[in-house]
């Protein structure tokens, strides 16, 4: 039952000025009864005029407005008023009408006493608060206040839920199941202290996976809670926006912790957005790394065991960390070339780019060579060698160089090592071996230092179209960010 302001004699606020707008009631009746059996519960709905002529109350009203996220009036919302201060006490639900409103005229006065929930079925919630809760002492949107001949206009927001998937795994997009973070958006119900209206620690399951429904539009930062990994990035850049009615996917890319580690986010000073492939050093006495936004590398350092597809005539065990050409009563051949082909490397995607290849040692013996080529497919089956030309009569004989485009988007790869010599005294060797890549698994605009000293460092960022930029930070903790914005150059 609430009272109405029939236009036919001017409405609250309105021309002509109705200072005595509750005209008539509207009243709904509703009859159920649960235990009798197939009955139909029954609603009949009425007006009731006052038996005498109106006269000015000295309650006031409550102007209800709801919006959507574009601030687009909502029709047809359900609103639920509750005051237990006044007598009798007031508890309604209702919708608002064609402009979004829910006008509640001539009800009873009452200091911070209506309390508001606004919400529907797929939608998100706003509400009023209670002043003076420990949770939240100071509420942006305190209960309603309505005043002797007065109108109290209040607003909420509400709009469709979304769906948010958080995602942990590594650079090759494997899972990493199992991790701690927190989530919360930018949105405050409260001040001093600051209190957010959504914010959540969870963990992931053991796919790597949490989903969260029943979200609100908002921008929402994102924070690992694991001291065993550091952060290679995350896709998209944290805060993410989280538009209305919208699926969204967040991902933690992660590799095993190695303290100290500086992430390093590179924005457009002008847009926000994210500058990939730009050039990131970091320098100090002693000290000099460089890495490339949306980029990172793979490689093997250790052959022992077995941790090969196939060879002929290689030492792999001999020299731990070493691979080199077998030697048969200390002599090595010099009429037959030794091989090993390497294990293959599941990148994860497709969407792959490859970089630079190099290794250590970067020179060899005099009398000796070691040459290396390439395969790479989707299907984990067809292993074609080839070199730098794109054919299987090349090589790749210098560290550092370009690998050709013949492998980018190609999901498995392997390497061929081949070792011989004139000298059988002498063999060539491989320490390690390294390749730069670039996929839709890793972060588009983040490098990541590891392993690094405490102190302060220079720290270089340059990028096509762009200004360089140039700046120190201090490494302190085990993990810790730099966010870089540069500016265009054109």
């Amino acid at each position: 039952m609430r009272n109405i302001d029939d236009p036919f004699d001017g409405t609250l606020g309105g021309t002509p000025n109705d200072t005595a707008p509750a005209d008539y009631k509207l009243v709904a009746v509703r009859v159920s009864c649960k235990r009798c059996s197939k009955f139909q519960p029954i609603e009949v709905t009425t007006t009731v005029a006052p038996k005498h002529l109106e006269s000015t109350s000295e309650n006031g009203s409550l102007f209800i407005h709801v919006f959507d996220a574009n601030g687009g009036a909502l029709q047809g919302v359900p609103v639920h008023v509750v005051n237990n201060k006044v007598l009798p006490p007031i508890d309604l639900t209702d919708t608002t009408n064609a402009d979004g409103v829910l006008q509640l005229v001539d009800v009873p006065t009452s200091t911070q006493g209506y309390e508001i929930t606004v919400t529907d079925t797929g939608y998100s919630q706003d509400q009023t608060y209670t002043p003076g809760d420990p949770q939240n002492p100071n509420p942006l949107k305190p209960h309603a206040t309505v005043v002797s001949r007065q109108v109290t206009n209040t607003s909420f927001s509400i709009d469709k839920v979304s769906t948010v998937l958080v995602k942990t795994r590594d650079k090759f997009c494997a899972p990493q199941g199992n991790r701690h973070f927190s989530m919360q958006g930018a949105k405050l119900i409260g001040t001093n202290p600051d209190v957010l209206k959504f914010s959540t620690t969870s963990v992931t399951d053991g796919a790597g996976e949490k989903l969260f429904t029943n979200i609100e539009w908002d921008s929402y930062s994102f924070a690992l809670l694991e001291a065993g990994d550091d952060v290679l990035g995350t896709i998209p850049l944290s805060p993410m926006e989280v538009a209305p009615s919208s699926s969204n996917e967040f991902a933690f890319v992660l590799q095993p912790a190695n303290p100290k580690s500086l992430l390093v986010t590179v924005r457009d000073a002008v847009t926000g957005n994210p500058v990939a492939g730009a050039q990131v050093r970091l320098e100090k006495t002693g000290f000099s790394a460089a890495k490339v936004t949306g980029m990172n590398s793979f490689g093997q350092s250790d052959w022992s065991g077995g941790n090969y597809s196939a060879q002929s005539g290689t030492d792999t065990d001999g020299t731990p960390g070493t691979l080199a050409m077998a030697a048969n009563g200390g002599v090595y051949s010099t009429t037959t070339t030794a091989w090993l082909v390497s294990k293959t490397f599941d990148l994860g995607t497709s969407s792959t780019t490859f970089s630079v290849i190099s290794w250590n040692p970067a020179s060899q013996l005099p009398g000796t060579t070691l040459k290396i080529q390439l395969a790479s497919n989707n299907d984990n089956a067809t292993w074609n060698f080839i070199g730098p030309d794109g054919t299987p009569s090349s090589y790749y004989t210098v560290s550092g160089s370009a690998i050709g485009n013949f492998h980018d988007g190609h999901r498995y790869f392997r390497y061929k090592v081949y070792l011989a010599t004139q000298d059988s005294a002498q063999t060539p060797s491989l320490d390690d071996i390294t390749f730069t890549f670039g996929s839709d698994c890793l972060p588009p605009a983040q490098a990541l230092f590891s392993g690094l000293g405490a102190g302060t460092y220079s720290l270089y960022v340059s990028a096509t179209g762009y200004f360089d930029y140039s700046a120190s930070t201090t490494v302190s903790t085990d993990w810790q960010q730099e966010e870089v914005e540069i500016v265009p150059s054109i």
